[in-house]
């Protein structure tokens, strides 16, 4: 029967096949949006990270217990979770170009608040704010799609994607070192000057999409996807200070997947859904985002195991007893081998697919960890490690994106990037949960203080390696592009074709 949803639903797709057909002017200057999208990402990504000098002395310079200090690290997790998908969705509505400014002034916003405050529930808010601007990587990836010619799009989603790694590399040395020579302040200030820049250059030099979906927003959807998102990811990063087994965890995640049971069913009988459930279902796009979450997860070990190696005391048998800063620039260059080799991963993708890069590149992250799991008596080692890593990271970070957007609708490049977004950041905070717990149950004591001990790490390691064997097997089941059949003319067509060509 053709109902009102129906005929909802074939007006979307109307919608759909028109604004596929746009004539989209390439921007005359196409270097110049990729630059500006890419110095974005690494200044959102650089936020990120720049907190983690400051952990240690966070209860500190707060003046709040540890547990209540560590939500300025959870607050910009889950801001950043809820984030991604509605900041990718309200750039398909509303234009690319205007969320990407949204996104970066919320940052401008949370940095100043962290910097003129010392109160534990502004820099909260102000951490908050700060993680609103990751949808900004999603939404300069989908912008490569609506503003460059065809034989550009491939290696600067690859770039873009990129900058995830790089911000984060680069911002751990360098807020190290702000950190430790200046004030703690002085960080958030650095980052409003550059996300303020960030906006500049955007208005500026970033022309607005034509490429729109005209709909009404699924306000329901987005309440009910970012309450399953906060319950869920509240537990699974609180979980190790509350317990596991403790009823308020098992209360939130049975809460969340609840949510998530509800949500779903209006998803799909709403006709302009948050997430298109229908679409994300397919093959190429479903087991992309299961392989990004393990993706995420293997890129996250790789900041939190060499990191507290390299940092250990040498009398626990296994750490180099640097400090925060030579560590940071020991870890450095795998940020920059990232970026060159998304570019590999972008080549690769155009040569063999982009289900062959990201099969490739999740291979070089397994060996990189291989390499951990034996190679780690000595500093050089542990940046062999992740280098590889990194490389590993570069070549499928950039296969991810163009197997979604291979699979979805132009009309839904922003939402759906913002989805696999939020599939990487759910891999990153699943690293941080479980490595924690690792490594908390494995442990050594040196007089009163008490370090994770080497097994504990050989065990990281090993997790480690088990999420890239679960990426890789979700990377092979990606269905293979199916070859493109040539038009059947039979002969009795053929006839007539010729006979009115001699005509």
């Amino acid at each position: 029967m053709y109902d009102a949803h129906s005929a909802a639903v074939a007006a979307a797709s109307i919608r759909e096949v028109s604004m596929d057909n746009v004539v989209r002017e390439p921007h005359p200057r196409p270097a110049v949006v990729v630059a500006v999208a890419c110095y974005c990402g690494i200044v959102v990504a650089l936020t990120q990270t720049m907190i983690i000098p400051l952990v240690p002395v966070l209860p500190r310079i707060l003046s709040s217990s540890p547990a209540d200090a560590s939500w300025a690290i959870t607050a910009t997790l889950l801001a950043a979770a809820v984030t991604m998908p509605i900041a990718g969705r309200l750039g398909d509505m509303v234009g690319k170009r205007l969320m990407l400014l949204v996104s970066l002034s919320a940052l401008v916003a949370g940095s100043v608040l962290c910097a003129v405050s010392s109160a534990l529930e502004v820099v909260v808010a102000g951490r908050a704010l700060q993680g609103l601007s990751m949808g900004a990587i999603a939404l300069g990836i989908s912008i490569m799609r609506d503003e460059l010619p065809a034989d550009r799009v491939g290696s600067a989603v690859a770039q873009v994607s990129a900058t995830l790694g790089v911000g984060g590399a680069v911002g751990l040395p360098v807020a190290a070192v702000i950190a430790e020579k200046g004030s703690w302040h002085t960080l958030f200030w650095v980052a409003a000057v550059l996300a303020l820049l960030g906006v500049v250059a955007v208005a500026v030099l970033v022309p607005e999409s034509p490429v729109r979906t005209p709909a009404r927003f699924d306000l329901l959807g987005a309440v009910g996807v970012a309450a399953g998102l906060l319950m869920l990811l509240v537990a699974i990063t609180k979980g190790g200070d509350w317990g596991w087994g403790d009823r308020l965890t098992l209360g939130l995640v049975a809460g969340s997947l609840v949510v998530f049971l509800v949500w779903g069913a209006w998803e799909l009988r709403t006709a302009a859904p948050l997430v298109d459930l229908r679409v994300s279902a397919r093959p190429q796009v479903l087991f992309t985002n299961i392989s990004s979450v393990a993706v995420g997860f293997a890129m996250y070990g790789m900041s939190l195991i060499p990191m507290q190696i390299l940092m250990a005391p040498a009398q626990t048998g296994y750490g180099m007893g640097r400090s925060m800063i030579q560590a940071g620039l020991l870890l450095a260059p795998s940020g920059f081998v990232m970026y060159l080799f998304s570019s590999v991963g972008a080549r690769l993708s155009a040569a063999r697919g982009p289900r062959t890069s990201l099969a490739t590149g999740i291979v070089v992250i397994g060996c990189g960890y291989v390499s951990a799991l034996f190679l780690r008596d000595q500093p050089w080692e542990i940046t062999l490690a992740t280098v590889f890593i990194g490389a590993g990271i570069g070549i499928a970070y950039a296969a991810m994106p163009a197997l979604i957007m291979g699979a979805v609708p132009i009309t839904e490049t922003a939402a759906a990037n913002g989805l696999n977004a939020l599939m990487r950041s759910m891999g990153t905070s699943l690293s941080s949960a479980v490595v924690s717990v690792v490594l908390a149950h494995e442990v050594v004591h040196l007089g009163p203080v008490t370090l994770p001990s080497s097994h504990g790490f050989t065990v990281a390691l090993l997790v480690s390696i088990g999420a890239a064997g679960v990426a890789l097997a979700f990377s092979l089941a990606i269905p293979r592009p199916r070859p493109a059949v040539p038009p059947r003319v039979d002969s009795e067509e053929r006839t007539v074709v010729g006979a009115e060509a001699r005509a």
